[in-house]
């Protein structure tokens, strides 16, 4: 909203607007997130020597924004296991992390629970360290790690 105290109604025929000696802010135009010119009577400059100046490169497709892999460390599996109520079987505790959410468990961290995990993936660290700790996991696809 203007005001009659905005600094370019202040400083008009001033020159410089309070910013120091000529040349400090020149260059800059009007709109502050580009130099001066480049759409206009340096377009040429820009095609030749600045090619990559305009806009955003690339597109995102929608297949790379769903396929995104939601991960959990062996780290926050001990966490977990304390602030959800899970269900113990044959002394471990279950926690499936299919319906948290979750895609892929990695290997992260150490592990002092025996646990029982439902996941759709994990590395091969994650599994030798659930199986070292005691615990199992139950994957929906049989391979294992990458």
């Amino acid at each position: 909203m203007p005001h009659k105290l905005r600094k370019t109604r202040k400083m008009r025929g001033s020159r410089t607007y309070g910013w120091g000696k000529v040349g400090q802010h020149r260059g800059a135009g009007c709109r502050g997130h580009r130099k001066v010119g480049r759409h206009k009577h340096l377009w040429s400059y820009v095609t030749a020597h600045e090619p990559n100046y305009f806009g955003k490169h690339g597109f995102t497709s929608h297949q790379s924004v769903n396929l995104k892999e939601n991960v959990l460390n062996i780290s926050m599996l001990d966490e977990l296991s304390e602030k959800l109520s899970v269900e113990k079987e044959k002394g471990k505790v279950y926690i499936n992390l299919t319906n948290l959410g979750f895609t892929k468990l990695l290997g992260t961290g150490k592990l002092t629970k025996k646990l029982s995990v439902n996941v759709p993936s994990c590395s091969k660290s994650a599994a030798d360290k659930i199986k070292r700790a005691g615990g199992e996991i139950l994957l929906h696809s049989q391979e294992q790690g990458e």
